[in-house]
């Protein structure tokens, strides 16, 4: 393919970011549901912005939109809403890590089965997906996308229990990995989490109506109450009974294991409004950059974040160091998804779209920038020579978490191992050498674990899953390291 025509400036932008796969909510008994579940979505928008997806049941048939593109494009439209009527409604925002871009992967992914209809969606990334899509295929089952999520719907339909709630926990208990899940059916609906508790989930009310949904900033944002986290490996159904009130039976694993929860959440991807695992993410990003002070201090006249991500850190740092904080890197908000075919020329500007240079807060001053996290270090090279170029005398980098050495397989969207910068270079200063950067330095991995748990990192049994620092992966990976690892999915073109 002429690569002028296979490049976006979201590309350019983006491809050095990690990403989470996406955001969950649900509502029962709600007259609203739809248009509450809408904005729920908007609420986690962040979490996925390829697509989104929401199913009802408005106590006759089920009703189905999704679309690819962020919530606010499509489901502002009283049009739209229309469509959606019922009082149970699951939504559900994307960021794809398995599966191609297509309208037939989005969620929620809905089946007509034995026991009546059901759709389901769900956010983080199954281990053994593949494995079991390839048995499933093996006996005849037809899968419609390439979607890990199907995988659940065809477990459910060859259980041999009889309930909708005992096929749905049959088939959650043959996945691995990590996820946090909805399910909707004629009455019910259902929240799942994984066994360790990976990806968040949280359950709040409404007048009386229980939701669930991956953050509390989604509760916010409708007014709904936060009653408390989905425990890992907690299975909660949400019933309508005949005489309209609700029965609500919360099924706990056996053999209950310790929670893990992502670290990256903290790090990166929940919104800093949120609570998750009871720690405020505002509260725990802002203790990571007091940390990176005391870790890394450095004789600087301005500490500047690297917005968004860096802002919580960058005033914690400036709090511990005393050097004053200033936002000297301008974010632009308004950036298209994608662009015009650009020439070389206008590629070069992709950075500028969406970051520029404060020149009054940086020229003549020795600048410390301060970021969340480096991936692969492209954007980190184009921002210090922008700091540069509006007149730093020094430009000194921070980062808030620890060197990326490892891959995901739960659900964030990483580069390769030998795509990732801490692997392509001896030590950390050939890596300042490569961005640019007077001196780099990162949070150590205890530094990162005072700052949201208030302890030093257990290396026998970790607090949080945090293998992408360390190499501790907290499941097997048996599509990796098994004899699925080298299967593909078929790609077939589709309307999305």
């Amino acid at each position: 393919m002429n690569e002028s025509h296979s490049f976006s400036i979201k590309d350019d932008l983006d491809g050095d970011t990690l990403h989470e796969e996406c955001g969950v909510f649900g509502i029962l008994g709600h007259p609203d549901a739809a248009t509450l579940t809408a904005l729920g979505l908007h609420a986690l928008q962040h979490r996925g912005q390829e697509a989104a997806g929401i199913v009802t049941f408005d106590g006759k048939q089920f009703h189905t939109e999704k679309h690819m593109g962020l919530v606010g494009d499509h489901y502002t439209n009283p049009a739209v809403l229309a469509k959606l009527p019922g009082s149970i409604s699951i939504g559900h925002t994307r960021y794809s890590t398995t599966g191609e871009v297509a309208l037939r992967n989005v969620q929620p992914l809905f089946a007509e089965l034995e026991v009546g209809g059901i759709a389901i969606a769900h956010n983080g990334n199954f281990t053994n997906g593949l494995t079991l899509r390839r048995q499933i295929i093996a006996t005849g089952a037809i899968c419609q996308s390439t979607s890990d999520t199907e995988v659940v719907l065809h477990l459910i339909a060859r259980s041999r229990h009889a309930s909708t709630t005992d096929r749905f926990i049959d088939a959650i208990r043959q996945m691995e990995g990590g996820y946090a899940m909805v399910a909707l059916t004629r009455t019910k609906l259902i929240a799942a989490r994984d066994p360790i508790g990976i990806r968040p989930l949280v359950m709040g009310e409404l007048d009386g109506k229980p939701i669930f949904c991956s953050e509390t900033c989604a509760l916010d944002i409708i007014g709904a109450k936060y009653i408390r986290d989905v425990e890992n490996g907690e299975v909660i159904i949400c019933e309508i009974q005949p005489d309209g009130s609700i029965a609500i039976d919360a099924r706990k694993p056996a053999n209950p294991q310790p929670e893990s929860l992502c670290l990256f959440e903290y790090v990166y991807f929940a919104r800093p409004d949120s609570v998750v695992g009871g720690r405020s993410i505002y509260v725990a990003r802002k203790n990571m950059g007091i940390n990176l002070a005391k870790e890394a201090p450095v004789d600087a006249d301005v500490v500047v974040p690297v917005p968004d991500g860096g802002t919580p850190a960058a005033l914690g740092y400036a709090q511990q160091s005393g050097i004053p904080f200033e936002y000297g890197i301008i974010r632009n908000h308004y950036v298209g998804r994608t662009f015009i075919e650009p020439t070389q020329q206008i590629r070069a500007f992709g950075v500028k779209l969406k970051h520029s240079a404060n020149r009054a807060m940086i020229a003549g001053k020795r600048v410390v920038l301060v970021d969340d996290s480096i991936v692969r270090g492209t954007t980190s090279l184009k921002i210090v020579q922008m700091i540069r170029d509006a007149g730093a005398k020094e430009v000194h980098i921070r980062v808030a978490s620890p060197k990326i050495f490892y891959p995901d397989f739960y659900g964030i969207d990483t580069p390769d191992a030998d795509k990732l910068l801490a692997n392509q270079y001896a030590d950390t200063e050939a890596m300042a050498k490569y961005i640019g950067a007077d001196s780099l330095e990162f949070l150590s991995i205890d530094g990162l674990y005072r700052a949201v748990g208030g302890e030093d990192r257990n290396s026998a049994r970790p607090q949080f899953t945090d293998h992408y620092f360390t190499g501790d992966y907290p499941t097997r990976l048996l599509d990796k390291n098994g004899e699925t690892a080298g299967l593909k999915l078929s790609v077939m073109a589709s309307n999305g």
